[in-house]
């Protein structure tokens, strides 16, 4: 197999080092060490928060956004509505967000796709700057995906082979707008093996994955947590994970290495944040209410139920900001590398 190089400002490398294997548990959790409780500064809030998510409810930010809600509202005893604006690959949910009162009362989901889009356009909100990252509550990895029944290919190697012989009429179900981590990875894996794939956007994780589970797609690139009762179920298989090394809860998966690359996978980061003109004493009770929620039993046994436990998904603010700003350096030497105009 054609292998390539790709010489990256990469924060992926130090991700991989922290894979875990499978069913290791970490010493303590992130926040152990933070007080219970905090007074509500004052009396905020009031009122049950609000939280834009721009992307579809079955999806990972749907089910991120769910639990983290619930743990918040376990911890704290103030309810969080849900808003789910999908669309333009989380743009349509940015704008709507951008766009609430900056009183505190509305939070924001979002992804590495935020970071993505501030690097091909500086004109685009720069999370670490314009909002204020109050966590980062998951890094995982991506792999792709086939059908368990499939019979036209197996394995990884078949799939190259078969995708080679449809003359660019093989699909594959992604969220992929230009520039998009998902674009990115599938980049690096079409130029490496000589494949023409077409891939076929889809802001909601419903129909991305009932597009595979239906026969409407060839193939899926998502990531393990986000259809992990697909995997449970024995509907979907994983052919390839974009690691270096094989996790433990997928050892007999090939790895980047395993199957002849070297370039440095791009990585999921879904995190929570509020606007940065909103008040500083609300702001710090969200941050102590978000990151202390990370820790709580049920958002702890969602991110191990996810696959979250294979990588240190914490960040608290300090560290969402230095990851952040790490992932808009990266993503604009990939751009500049792929010939991508950056403005």
């Amino acid at each position: 197999m054609m292998k390539t190089r790709r010489f990256l400002i990469s924060v992926g490398s130090v991700f991989a080092a922290m894979t875990l294997s499978a069913g290791t548990a970490f010493a303590g959790c992130a926040t152990d060490g933070m007080p219970g409780s905090m007074d509500r500064p004052g009396g905020f809030p009031e009122r049950a928060l609000g939280m834009i998510v721009p992307y579809g409810p079955a999806g990972g930010s749907g089910q991120v956004a769910q639990a983290m809600a619930q743990a918040v509202t376990e911890l704290t005893g103030v309810a969080i509505n849900r808003d789910h604006k999908p669309g333009g690959s989380g743009t349509v949910g940015m704008t709507a967000y951008l766009a609430t009162p900056a009183n505190g009362y509305t939070v924001l989901e979002h992804i590495d796709d935020a970071s993505s889009a501030h690097a091909l356009d500086s004109g685009r909100p720069n999370p670490a700057e314009d909002l204020i990252p109050l966590v980062i509550s998951q890094i995982t990895f991506s792999q792709i995906y086939i059908r368990a029944n499939e019979d036209r290919y197996t394995d990884w190697d078949s799939f190259v082979a078969w995708v080679k012989a449809q003359d660019g009429k093989a699909t594959i179900a992604n969220v992929s707008k230009e520039g998009s981590m998902e674009r990115i990875n599938m980049k690096y894996l079409t130029d490496s093996t000589g494949m023409k794939i077409q891939q076929i956007s889809f802001d909601k994780g419903a129909p991305r994955y009932g597009a595979l589970a239906g026969g409407q797609v060839d193939a899926l690139f998502e990531q393990p947590g986000d259809v992990r009762k697909f995997l449970d179920s024995g509907t979907f298989k994983p052919i390839l994970t974009l690691l270096h090394s094989r996790p433990g809860a997928f050892s007999d998966v090939p790895s980047l290495t395993d199957a002849g690359f070297d370039f440095e996978p791009l990585l999921r980061f879904r995190g929570f944040y509020v606007h940065k003109d909103a008040p500083a004493d609300r702001v710090e009770w969200l941050q102590w209410a978000f990151q202390k929620a990370f820790c709580e039993k049920s958002y702890q046994d969602f991110n191990e139920s996810k696959y979250m436990n294979l990588i240190e998904s914490f960040r608290d603010t300090d560290g969402a900001r230095e990851l952040i700003t790490a992932t808009i350096a990266q993503y604009r030497d990939v751009y500049k590398q792929l010939g991508m105009e950056v403005k």
